[in-house]
Order: C-alpha cells, then structure tokens, then sequence
C-alpha cells in the first residue's frame, strides 16, 4: 500500500505491506493544487513515489505498484477537488485503488485509536475533518473567509497581531505589547515598518505566520488585547468542532479529538484550557489528544483500515512510523 500525506511545503510517502512492514518511506516538495496547480501535484507525487521504491531497493517497479493507495492531501477542500484530483491520480496507474482525501482526515486518524474521531489542524489556516461509527464523515470547505471562517488559522492571528501593533501606535485600538514585540521579532523599528515591508515585498508575507507565536506568548503574558484575539481562535476551533460533533451526532460518545498543528504548540495554557472546555461542551465525553505522530501514519491506517487489517498489523504500523519520527527528530531531520 502506498500513503501520502501531502501539504504546501512537503510530502510524505510510505510503503507499507498487507503485513505492516513499512518497506519504504520518502519526501518530496509541497503537492498542494490550490498552491501549484493540478499538474504540479501530479509531478511531486510522482517525485515521490520514484523517492519511495528507491528506499524501498524497488526501483522501475510495474504499475500498478500496489492495490492501494491512500492519497490524503492540502487542498482537497470540496467535492469538485477529488473529482479533478482523483482523477488525475487514477490516470497514473500507481494503485489500482485511490483513495483520495483531504490531509485532515490523515491528522484525524494519526491521533485516534479507532477509525473514527474528529481531528483539527491549526497552522497557517484551520481545517477539521471527521469520521462517525457508522463510518459517515464531516468536512470543511476551509477557504478562509470565503467559507465563512472567521478565524482561519495562525497565518489570521499572525496577521491580527500586526494589526493590534498598527491600532496601538496609531490611536485606533488599546495599547498593547505586540506594538514592540511585532516589530522586534522581525528587526524592524515598529510596526509601520513592519507594514511597509510586507506591503513592499522585502519581508515575506509568509513571516506573519510567525506572529502567532508571538501573539500567544503576549497573551500568556497577560496582554489583553492578544488575549482577545487567542480566545477568537480558540473558539473557532470549538465551533468546528461543535459542528462536527452535532452533524455525526456524537454528544454522547465518548469521541477521540485530535488537535494538530503548530498553534496548539504553545505555551499559552489559557488558549489550550478554552479549546478543551469549549470540545467538552459539546461533547462532554470527549478524550482530546495532541498530534504526536507523522500525519503520513493516519493515510497508512486509513488504507489499512480499508482492507480490514487486523489490530496488530495497525500497531506494527504505528510503532515503526513514531520511531521513524522520533529518530528523525533528534536527528535534526
């Protein structure tokens, strides 16, 4: 079986056999279409799978290489995605079967202990997917405030935090210590510089996402206009939740909910603690647990899952794959 979990900065690929041997494990660039364009995710895919059957000592191996493969990518935000995509996939003959997904569902079944729970990723955007006992699923379209997100992830709070530290300067809003951090944390003299250089090209855009960082740090710190702007987020992550929760029916279920992401990387307890109490509201036996594994592994299950595999070929799975992770983190890799 081949899994991906594709994002905007890189892809993962494992071979894993109906054993739970994983053969082969790969990189390759970013594979979102959203970003690169159909054609662009095609071409690292199959970057990726040339990568894979290096690894795995199966170079040049016939198509289809296996019977099934797991496709669990950025960008796959609506139905008209995995018509397109599927159907570019399916026309490269690496599986017989695609399975075509969005990379939620991947952070979603990473995390749980059975195939179904809700996961939340909380990076530079937001998304959530989930999956009932019954086997029905929910998903978002998470196109920012086109979909109706009012908060969509940590490249929006990075972006609040600019915002609060121009307000604060100006008159607009409420003093804030984000009017000297934002400008420090990216060697600047203040904000307005800050403006300036994103508004002209010399500071990446991309940099704000690393303002969310900052932003939790203030709020932690007892700012209160960054306190406000974490808690907007921490509620939205709720909200999603809630409503994932409501369509599968699962307020009496002892639900797993998986929080990925690097915003929930924080020490900013109080965004945490909001997070947690808003997911118990609504489901008051939920077990929320952190991302603690590669998302590749929840494309590996999810096609083990599919097959039926039987529960020690899951943990055959999930054992080498958390080592692998763990061997390349103090590693540096």
């Amino acid at each position: 079986m081949l899994a991906f979990d594709g994002g905007s900065t890189k892809t993962d690929v494992v071979l894993v056999s109906r054993a739970g041997t994983v053969m082969g494990r790969a990189r390759a660039g970013p594979s979102n279409h959203q970003l690169i364009g159909v054609e662009g995710t095609i071409d690292a895919l199959a970057q990726a799978v040339t990568a894979v059957l290096e690894d795995a000592h199966l170079p040049g191996r016939a198509r289809p290489i296996c019977t099934t493969g797991v496709y669990c990518l950025a960008g796959i935000d609506l139905p008209v995605d995995e018509d397109i995509l599927g159907a570019a996939i399916e026309a490269q003959g690496w599986t017989a079967h695609a399975i075509v997904r969005n990379d939620t569902f991947a952070v979603s079944r990473t995390g749980t202990t059975s195939p179904w729970g809700i996961g939340v990723v909380c990076g530079t955007g937001m998304n959530c997917a989930a999956v009932g006992p019954d086997g029905r699923t929910v998903r978002f379209p998470a196109l920012a405030e086109l979909s109706g997100d009012f908060a969509p992830g940590g490249a929006w709070l990075g972006v609040r935090a600019l915002g609060l530290a121009l307000r604060a300067a100006d008159g607009r809003g409420e003093a804030t210590v984000l009017r000297e951090l934002v400008p420090a944390h990216l060697g600047e003299a203040d904000a307005e510089a800050v403006l300036t250089g994103i508004y002209t090209g010399a500071i990446p855009y991309a940099r704000l996402f690393e303002l969310a960082r900052v932003l939790l740090d203030a709020a932690a710190q007892g700012d209160a206009m960054a306190r406000q702007a974490a808690d907007t987020l921490a509620d939205e992550v709720v909200t999603f939740v809630r409503a994932a929760v409501v369509r599968l029916d699962l307020q009496d279920e002892i639900v797993e909910v998986v929080l990925g992401g690097g915003v929930f990387d924080t020490g900013d307890t109080a965004f945490l603690d909001r997070v947690a109490a808003g997911v118990r509201a609504a489901a008051p036996k939920a077990v929320l647990i952190r991302l603690d594994a590669p998302p590749v592994l929840g494309a590996a299950l999810i096609g083990l899952d599919a097959i039926g595999a039987p529960a020690n070929v899951l943990a055959a799975v999930r054992e080498a794959l958390a080592a692998d992770a763990a061997a390349d983190a103090s590693s540096g890799r």
